[in-house]
């Protein structure tokens, strides 16, 4: 756009340098160099907003996850003898349903269901979606992201229980229990005012949640009172202790937030993203 004007664009940084450096008096050093400070000069200046380039800085999957039915928890004992406790994880009938991609959707991501649902109890834009798929109709949809176009597996794959190794870490997405309407106590933390000397009726009460005449009002995001829990949640490195294909099952260790019977997101660990526990000879 500059260039069709016969501008030039210049780093204000440098320019900025430059008048500094001309005001000096003689013999004395400038405060900002422009020895120091890189010159800049291109048609247009660079744009790092841009939605590839967030994509390209965001730390991507090179797979898809699966999605489960958390069951409750039980005891395992590993080779060593300890007793640890685990989640058991459901794999039910997980396909692929649908691929998005960077032209169509904004993103390259697999969206794998899993379960089963009547007919009559699905709407005809669904049964159309998985009649495309050429799948039966899911109880439960999930999209999963990965980073390249090659990583998408084919519609109507199917997905096991044997998609994770034992001693692999991995991630699990599901959403709390809802404890409905909660104080500040409960919610927050907070420790509540004093239990005697003169309290009367302020026992579990917030407290102040604002200033003065400035700014005369209570500012956005304020721990106050309100709905406690149903919120999708994240629990990042859980250890695979056993998984099986052929019952379909997955066994996490530690715990899953969730009411059982809620279906979960299983995917490979973010942050720890290729570790494996076998490799480290603890099995």
């Amino acid at each position: 756009m500059l260039s069709r004007l016969g501008l030039r664009y210049t780093s204000t940084v440098s320019a900025a340098a430059t008048a500094v450096s001309a005001a000096a008096p003689a013999g004395r050093r400038s405060l900002i160099s422009p020895s120091v400070i890189p010159y800049i000069e291109s048609e247009e200046p660079i744009t790092f907003t841009s939605n590839e380039a967030k994509r390209q800085r965001r730390r991507l999957l090179s797979r898809p996850g699966l999605v489960g039915i958390k069951r409750g928890m039980t005891c395992y004992f590993d080779n060593q003898g300890r007793r640890l406790p685990a989640t058991v994880l459901e794999i039910v009938q997980n396909e692929v349903v649908y691929n998005k991609t960077v032209e169509k959707n904004g993103v390259f991501a697999v969206q794998v269901g899993a379960g089963y649902k009547k007919p009559q109890n699905v709407t005809k834009p669904m049964l159309g979606h998985f009649r495309n798929a050429k799948v039966s109709p899911k109880e439960f949809l999930a999209d999963f992201e990965v980073a390249k176009r090659s990583q998408l597996p084919k519609v109507g794959t199917q997905l096991k229980a044997d998609h994770f190794q034992i001693g692999q870490l991995v991630d699990v997405i599901s959403i709390t229990k809802g404890k409905g309407f909660a104080g500040v106590m409960k919610r927050w933390n907070f420790s509540g005012g004093n239990a005697t000397h003169g309290a009367s009726k302020s026992h579990r009460l917030a407290g102040s949640t604002g200033q003065n005449t400035t700014p005369a009002r209570v500012l956005p995001g304020k721990k106050m009172a309100g709905r406690l829990g149903n919120e999708r949640n994240t629990i990042f490195n859980l250890e695979v202790l056993d998984c099986n294909a052929e019952d379909g099952y997955i066994l996490v260790k530690g715990c899953v937030s969730g009411s059982r019977g809620s279906f979960v997101e299983i995917r490979d660990a973010l942050k720890k993203y290729g570790r494996h526990l076998i490799n480290e000879g603890k099995y």
